[in-house]
């Protein structure tokens, strides 16, 4: 079956950087497009970043954009989130995600409603 398993996240502090990495099995990984989002505590989970099946086209939430990166080996069915610059806003339970196909736009990528399979998360802290 379907799992995605992400890893990476800690604790740190303003300013520092994390990577956080997604396993995913059961399915041809480089099939689909995958995303990140993430969910602090009493919000809505919010889209962090989204890559098509062969990382040729990222998109990146405005909050996240020119500090973030996401990648994917295809190789060895894996997903990454490169954090730098983090700051205490970021802090959340990061999530990666398998897209139902291709999206095209904005609007599509963000919406968890595009997304079938997910994993437990990953809390990530930024705290002095």
């Amino acid at each position: 079956q379907v799992q995605l398993v992400e890893s990476g996240g800690g604790l740190v502090q303003p300013g520092e950087s994390l990577r956080l990495s997604c396993e995913a099995s059961g399915y041809t990984f480089g099939s689909y497009p995958m995303g990140w989002f993430r969910q602090a505590q009493g919000k809505e989970r919010e889209f962090v970043a989204y890559t098509n099946r062969i990382a040729g086209w990222k998109n990146y939430a405005d909050s996240v954009s020119g500090r973030f990166t996401i990648s994917r080996d295809n190789t060895k069915n894996y997903l990454y989130l490169q954090m730098n610059s983090l700051k205490p806003e970021d802090t959340a339970r990061y999530y990666c995600a398998r897209a139902t196909s291709p999206l095209g736009t904005a609007q599509a990528i963000s919406d968890v409603k595009n997304y079938d399979y997910w994993g437990e998360g990953t809390q990530v802290t930024v705290s002095s």
